[in-house]
């Protein structure tokens, strides 16, 4: 795993761009792997800027998102399929009909997870994009998440849900259960960029770098992928210094 820590957000953001806008440069058909949250809201601003200015092309790209809320659709703005249209998607020259979400409407659950599974198998994504949890998650694959998982229905943990909760009115609100792709699909991307930034996040980081690969800390299992990068700001790097 390459690590860089940088002094700050921007920084962080600027080199997950870098890497990201060398991969849609290198290979104009490529999949990218995106991931929701306010720590890529950075590098997507980034993306969207060199779009507009430089006009690095999206028109052939394809995405895959790592998780959806069980429940919302594009109506709710607090579904992840708006958030990357609302963060991303919109602001750049990409084909919507090539921008690709488990449904977070479906009714049966495990169906739909195949029906994503059947999709991975056929888009294997360049480049993942991830962010890390404070517990060491990565998607919604909590802590004891089994490694060879694939895409499922996952039930909250109550963390979760508490941290999550800033993002809605009440804690009413948030949905209980999530789609997500698991720990092989993730880990059958070519290549893994995972984002961390914030004190909180630093043992998080630590665990998953220099711990034990174990279920307990989801994210230990990128310490097996042949290509993957960890790009931290200075605190949340400050326990692997």
């Amino acid at each position: 795993m390459k690590v860089i820590i940088c002094k700050n957000y921007d920084e962080m953001s600027q080199k997950a761009f870098e890497i990201m806008k060398e991969v849609v440069i290198n290979n104009p058909r490529a999949v990218l792997g995106l991931a929701t949250g306010t720590t890529p809201i950075g590098l997507y601003q980034k993306m969207i800027k060199d779009h507009k200015e430089n006009g690095t092309s999206y028109k052939n790209i394809r995405t895959a998102n790592l998780d959806e809320y069980k429940g919302l659709g594009l109506e709710s703005d607090q579904s992840y399929i708006y958030f990357m249209r609302d963060n991303l998607l919109s602001h750049i020259d990409i084909d919507l009909n090539n921008t690709h979400f488990a449904n977070g409407l479906a009714e049966d659950g495990d169906k739909e997870c195949e029906r994503y599974n059947a999709l991975l198998e056929q888009m294997p994504r360049d480049i993942q994009l991830l962010g890390l949890g404070s517990n060491g998650h990565i998607a919604f694959n909590e802590p004891n998440t089994p490694f060879d998982s694939q895409t499922h229905l996952v039930d909250l943990t109550e963390s979760t849900i508490k941290d999550n909760a800033r993002l809605f009115n009440s804690i009413d609100e948030v949905p209980r259960q999530a789609f997500t792709m698991g720990l092989k699909n993730i880990m059958d991307a070519k290549k893994i960029l995972i984002i961390a930034n914030g004190k909180n996040k630093a043992q998080a980081v630590y665990n998953t770098v220099k711990g034990e690969v174990t279920e307990l800390v989801p994210a230990s299992i990128l310490q097996l992928h042949k290509d993957c990068t960890l790009i931290v700001d200075e605190d949340a790097g400050a326990l692997i210094k």
